[in-house]
């Protein structure tokens, strides 16, 4: 007798053709997917980069100040540039002028109508659109635009997450023009519109968007910075500024896939999927070389992006496969939260454009690296430059030493807020794996500074480790300046030569609330700083040195703990951050509670960042957020486990049971341990999806925090039951019967 494993069947399955004729069984979704892909052809026409040189489209896009001082008369171009360049109140008797001129440049530029675009607390981009066209009277119409227009807009302020600070009847919120961040025309296939960025408040006065506390925290920032530089001789007045340069990471896939995936299309990350033979194993994707098709996408997006003034610098082929990355170079922090937002925005359209999805979920692929959203952070002003540059000895840069040191007590006093603000449900399945830092915040210094500052703690600085020179051994290969201390990718937050860089943030995030945060935790470092530096020299900068050499030493004595140079993934440094007393906030659900402290309320209140009505609204919107997000991805999985992969599994099940039965009656010997193994996980996978809508069944807690630690704790654990037989069941059943995209 023949011997057969019940397995060695095939049913009729649906074939996708690629495009060199060859035939392969897979599902029918997924056939058609990659018939599609292996099909596709470029639709957007190749680009021109010779006619329009990549300098000539910077800010072409732009009521840049160069257009403003062509075209405002001088009065008014020297109002706006105190208000952009020196902080001073705005006048808004000038208002009409800049209208006019902005109304003017856009109409030249095509535009046909002109949007408030702001930054509610959903996270995305909200903008309402305007035309210039007023009726005359006479049955025509004329193109106006005021100075009242530009200044104040009024969308609904209650449609949008308020956390309790607004009423659904209660609807009036207005947006009212940061001149600050400049104007820009947004252009579309069809006309353009003249976009004008601004703050979005309630009736009350009260923030319901994520801009206008960024601007209250650099108006602190700058407020105690001016205290610290008064100390140092320096009393110029130049405004100090945050600066930011968040670099983007995010994943590319074939539109034709992202649609044959109800799990990426509707969550943003696979809910299901065995892990493929190959992924990043191999580290060849790694800053490889760009596909075309990819370097196309990048090439029409960053052209578009010079356009809006949005100085792209970097771009890459990050970790993962089909994942990348692109990185600005730093601006004022206000306006690099604008452009981050159009960045993402621009990303996605461009990828529709090239037939393709642009993920920006923080972890869209299990198995593999998530997306980050890494913030680098510094303070500066036009007279001082950089505060955070050392120099070549920062031993002797007593002004350098005391604004990190600011930084250090700054972020090991406010580690739990700094976690809050990048708390997400996606952020969550990110932090802590092994290509984003743990949820434990730390600092790392660097070898130099590290040095410098233990030399602090014992007595005092006279000496910095001296950069070098890195000699490689080729002939043909010069020196290098080598730097004086390694870098620390396992760090969320990192000293990386002038600026610190918060790695924590996740991609799909605005920069917003971490930029908030950062602020006005370094703006209360300051003013400690300064407060004790005043009362101590008494206005004598004899005394300065002494007084600074104390504070330096009781700084690093109090707060040095969360400087850590090593291995952030070790088990090690989960057990030495418990000694030393850090947080280890592994969830949304842990993290997010710190924002109703006591000490928080306090901190934002006293700087005029948030009320306690505002933080409160902050919080519970987010815990909303994060529920919501749950929710979804709970609904989708068990949509998908019943009328997609159960279906698919009991198809397989009943050929494996009819072909043993048929081998049977033929008198064949054969093996049943795919039908077992197969029964036994068709059972389990029916269980699991019994499981998971027990916990939909329990009554909703009108505690938003008791919901999102149900959510996390309860429904999360069931969700990955399911996922966990699902996978299993992938690796078994046939392919061609298979119905996702794997």
């Amino acid at each position: 007798m023949s011997t057969v494993t019940e397995n060695q069947t095939r049913s009729n399955g649906t074939y996708a053709t690629a495009s060199n004729g060859s035939k392969t069984s897979v599902g029918g979704a997924r056939a058609a997917a990659i018939a599609a892909v292996t099909g596709y052809k470029p639709s957007p026409p190749p680009m021109n980069f010779k006619d329009t040189p990549t300098g000539d489209l910077f800010n072409a896009n732009v009521f840049s100040k160069a257009v403003m001082k062509q075209r405002l008369p001088k009065p008014i171009f020297k109002a706006l540039c105190g208000t952009i360049e020196g902080g001073e109140k705005l006048d808004c008797s000038t208002a009409d002028a800049v209208a006019s001129a902005m109304k003017d440049w856009a109409i030249e530029k095509g535009a046909t109508h002109y949007a408030h675009v702001f930054y509610p607390l959903t996270g995305s981009t909200a903008e309402k659109h305007d035309s210039f066209l007023s009726p005359d009277g006479e049955g025509g119409a004329l193109a106006e635009f005021s100075g009242k227009q530009l200044i104040q807009g009024e969308p609904d302020g209650s449609s949008f997450p308020t956390g309790g600070i607004r009423a659904t009847f209660e609807a009036r919120g207005y947006t009212i023009w940061d001149v600050t961040s400049p104007a820009y025309i947004l252009e579309n296939a069809n006309g353009t519109t003249l976009c004008i960025p601004t703050a979005f408040v309630s009736w009350t006065g009260e923030a319901l968007d994520k801009k206008t506390p960024v601007l209250r925290s650099m108006q602190a920032l700058n407020k105690q910075a001016q205290r610290v530089l008064k100390l140092f001789g320096h009393t110029d007045g130049a405004l100090v500024s945050s600066t930011a340069g968040p670099e983007q990471e995010y994943f590319l896939i074939d539109r034709n896939f992202f649609y044959a995936r109800p799990d990426l299309l509707n969550a943003g990350r696979t809910l299901f999927g065995a892990p493929p033979p190959k992924g990043q194993e191999f580290d060849d994707h790694y800053f490889g070389a760009i596909p075309d098709r990819v370097l196309a996408f990048m090439l029409e997006c960053e052209r578009e992006l010079f356009k809006l003034g949005i100085p792209v610098k970097t771009r890459h082929n990050e970790v993962a496969p089909s994942q990348y990355e692109i990185a600005p170079m730093f601006e004022f922090a206000n306006m690099a939260t604008d452009h981050q937002q159009l960045m993402m925005t621009t990303l996605k359209k461009t990828a529709e454009k090239h037939g393709m999805a642009c993920l920006m979920h923080e972890k869209p692929f299990a198995g593999v690296n998530g997306s980050g959203k890494h913030v680098n952070w510094s303070m500066g002003s036009a007279s001082q430059g950089n505060l955070l540059d050392p120099g070549d000895t920062p031993h002797e840069n007593a002004q350098f030493l005391l604004i990190c040191a600011a930084v250090i007590r700054a972020v090991h006093k406010y580690q739990g807020l700094l976690r809050a603000v990048v708390a997400s449900a996606s952020n969550d399945h990110r932090l802590g794996a092994n290509e984003a830092p743990p949820a434990i915040i730390s600092i790392f210094l660097g070898d130099q500074l590290t040095d410098v500052f233990e030399q602090i703690k014992a007595g005092g600085a006279n000496s910095s480790l001296p950069k070098g020179t890195l000699t490689v051994g080729v002939d043909v290969l010069p020196p290098l300046p080598k730097d004086a201390g390694d870098r620390n990718r396992t760090s969320p937050f990192a000293f990386t030569g002038n600026r610190f860089e918060f790695r924590a943030v996740g991609a799909s995030q605005s920069i917003a609330g971490p930029l908030v945060a950062m602020n006005t935790i370094v703006a209360e470092s300051l003013d400690y700083c300064a407060t004790r530096l005043e009362d101590a020299t008494g206005g004598d900068p004899s005394k300065l040195h002494g007084a600074l050499q104390k504070l330096l030493t009781e700084i690093m004595n109090e707060h040095g703990a969360i400087v850590f140079n090593g291995d952030g993934y070790s088990e090690e440094w989960h057990q030495e951050a418990e000694k030393r007393g850090l947080l280890n906030l592994k969830t949304t659900a842990d993290a997010l509670p710190i924002l109703q402290t006591e000490e928080v309320k306090e901190l934002f209140t006293k700087y005029d960042v948030l009320s306690e009505r505002e933080l409160s609204s902050r919080l519970d919107t987010y815990l909303e957020q994060y529920c919501l997000s749950v929710s979804v991805e709970v609904k989708l999985t068990l949509e998908m486990a019943r009328t997609l992969i159960f279906p698919a599994a009991i198809r397989y099940q009943n050929e494996l049971a009819s072909t043993c039965a048929n081998l049977k009656m033929l008198g064949y010997e054969f093996d049943t341990d795919t039908l077992d193994r197969m029964t036994g996980l068709v059972k389990s996978l029916q269980d699991s999806i019994a499981e998971l809508q027990a916990t939909l069944e329990e009554p909703e807690s009108e505690d938003l925090l008791a919901e999102a630690n149900n959510y996390c704790n309860v429904v999360l654990p069931a969700m990955a039951k399911v996922r966990e037989y699902a996978d299993e069941l992938e690796a078994v059943v046939e392919d061609d019967l298979w119905p996702l995209p794997n």
